[in-house]
């Protein structure tokens, strides 16, 4: 900086020796150089007022030039300078900071020291230490840490604690068992998604030992339904918690990204299989709550709903058919039941019909605590989801198909004549008699089957078949042409016929009536249908009737015959009973 300032003084004094008026020179007019002209020429080497030399040449304006130059020559030489000092600060500045990293024991300020006001401090990189992975835990090896003694004594201090209390410090225990197992190791949502019902069934069970679960089951036996439907709901709700976490991220981004829980559930999911497993009932008592809450519905947590029935089902195969039906099924009647829903309910009603004697245990266990596995209503979908109209066919119609016969018998199980069964049968035979007079042909066929099964159950339906009968029928004429075609197979069912007789006899008069009345050509066709298949089968009961007298006469003689001549051949009792089956 100190040349820089020589170098302008020495060319600033060059400047003022050479230009003492720094270039500028009195300019005169030209009138007045006239006036003066005389003077002028009486010394021919003076300078003329107006700048001019004696030899006429101006010379004004060079001295103006050449100020100009001298000026942009010091511009240049003064960014040479400076750029030449910024170049030494620099330097100076390395050099400064070389010696802070040299030098720990200097003073915080030093380091500012060669660096220009306005640049900021260099910070020193800091290095991090990385730290050493844990190993990772899979959910086998969390699970067999688990001491059953440790167990037995944690669960014995919970005693005297309120009943919830209790049950969320049994799943805190099991939190704590699984707590080092991270998320990636138990992926849950993407096995609920991605896997068949039939290995969601041991997930996560499987990786308890038989002495740890026996242990929590017993502990489990011994707790209230009220307390086991708590924690239901409870360690539910953590659950769907979890899932809203992991769901895809927003939506403004290309590709949707499952954002990983870091800390599993195993925990939770081990101590709520164990619930449902011992005390399934518990599930029962909270369905109306998953019915009607809307945070349990939807497409996203129906696998996990499926997933807590499947547990249920291994404790008590009736109390997994009883949820398929009162909550899954009428999901599948619904509107808005996509193929992925129906695939995985199917999958639970199929898994539990292919459990070993399920067929045997869910029949007698039709009726539970005065209610059917299957209701009415849930009968009504099975019916119509299973025959369609041909062009509402689809792929899980064959699936429906195969386990259809097994659900009806449960339907229709239960004591013939109890005060639930006729109950129970009129309900069927107020949407039954429906079904029969729509245009599917399997459904009509099917549904006029199940009004004849009615009619036999309750006497009532005879009844209620009679008021309904003019709304009705198209129906009538499939149940009636059925029974008639069907007569050998439905007769032998019935307990007494006497009641259909009368209903025949009525239809018949109702018959007459209204074909006497000019009914229009429609109906005068299924008038004139009913009356042929009323008379058909009339003329049946009237041959039955007398067949049966007929038998008994023959009873009667020949047990009067036995005892007038006990000595009657066995060939005879063979001739007779020969005529009397024919």
């Amino acid at each position: 900086m100190a040349s820089f300032d020589l170098h302008e003084a020495h060319e600033t004094a060059n400047a003022a020796a050479n230009h003492v008026d720094h270039g500028w020179q009195k300019v005169s007019y030209p009138k007045r150089q006239r006036k003066t002209k005389s003077n002028s020429n009486s010394d021919p080497d003076t300078s003329r007022p107006n700048g001019t030399l004696t030899n006429g040449a101006p010379n004004v304006f060079r001295s103006l030039e050449q100020q100009s130059e001298d000026r942009r020559r010091r511009i240049l030489d003064a960014q040479r300078a400076h750029a030449l000092a910024a170049v030494d600060a620099n330097a100076k500045a390395k050099n400064n900071r070389s010696n802070l990293d040299d030098d720990d024991d200097d003073d915080d300020d030093s380091d500012l020291e060669g660096v220009k006001p306005n640049e900021k401090p260099a910070e020193e990189k800091k290095v991090k230490q990385k730290k050493p992975k844990k190993p990772k835990v899979t959910v086998a090896e969390a699970a067999a840490k688990i001491d059953r003694a440790d167990l037995s004594v944690y669960l014995d201090e919970l005693k005297g604690e309120q009943p919830e209390i209790q049950m969320q410090k049994f799943a805190n225990f099991y939190g704590k068992a699984f707590q080092e197992v991270v998320g990636g190791q138990f992926p849950w949502v993407k096995i609920f998604r991605e896997s068949p019902i039939i290995k969601l069934a041991d997930i996560p069970l499987s990786n308890i030992s038989d002495a740890v679960y026996k242990t929590s089951a017993d502990w489990i036996s011994q707790q209230s339904l009220e307390a086991l439907g708590f924690f239901i709901l409870w360690s539910l709700d953590i659950i769907l918690e979890d899932l809203v976490a992991q769901q895809p991220s927003a939506k403004g981004s290309k590709k949707s990204v499952q954002q990983v829980s870091s800390k599993s559930k195993v925990g939770i999911f081990v101590a709520l299989a164990m619930v449902l497993r011992r005390k399934p009932d518990a599930l029962i008592s909270v369905l109306p709550k998953l019915r009607e809450n809307s945070k349990y519905q939807g497409q996203d947590k129906l696998p996990v709903i499926i997933w807590m029935m499947l547990q249920a089902s291994q404790g008590d195969l009736a109390v997994g058919l009883y949820l398929w039906a009162h909550h899954l099924l009428p999901i599948i009647g619904g509107k808005n039941c996509n193929p992925q829903s129906r695939d995985l309910i199917l999958q639970l009603v199929e898994w539990i019909l292919s459990a070993s004697k399920a067929w045997s245990i869910l029949v007698n266990a039709a009726v539970r605590k005065g209610e059917h596995l299957v209701p009415p209503s849930s009968f009504e979908i099975l019916m119509r989801v299973t025959f369609p109209a041909s062009s509402a066919r689809v792929k899980a119609t064959e699936r429906f198909e195969a386990i259809y016969p097994t659900l009806k018998e449960v339907a229709l199980a239960g004591s013939h004549g109890s005060k639930a069964m006729r109950q129970v049968s009129l309900q069927i035979f107020n949407f039954a008699i429906k079904a029969a007079g729509e245009s599917s042909p399997e459904l009509s066929k099917e549904a006029a089957g199940t009004v004849i099964w009615c009619l036999n159950q309750n006497a009532d339906c005879y009844r209620q078949w009679e008021k309904v009968y003019l709304d009705n029928l198209e129906a009538s004429v499939a149940i009636l042409k059925r029974l008639s075609e069907e007569w050998k197979e439905h007769s032998v069912k019935f307990i007494t016929l006497d009641p259909l007789k009368e209903a025949i006899k009525n239809f018949r008069n109702k018959n007459e009536k209204s074909m006497n009345s000019g009914a229009d050509a429609d109906n005068q066709t299924l008038f004139q249908d009913l009356d042929k298949y009323c008379k058909h089968v009339s003329g049946k009961l009237s041959r039955g009737h007398g067949c049966m007298k007929l038998a008994f006469g023959v009873i009667a003689i020949a047990v009067g015959a036995s005892i007038i001549s006990p000595n009657l051949d066995a060939l005879d009792w063979n001739k007779l009973s020969v005529v009397f089956s024919s």
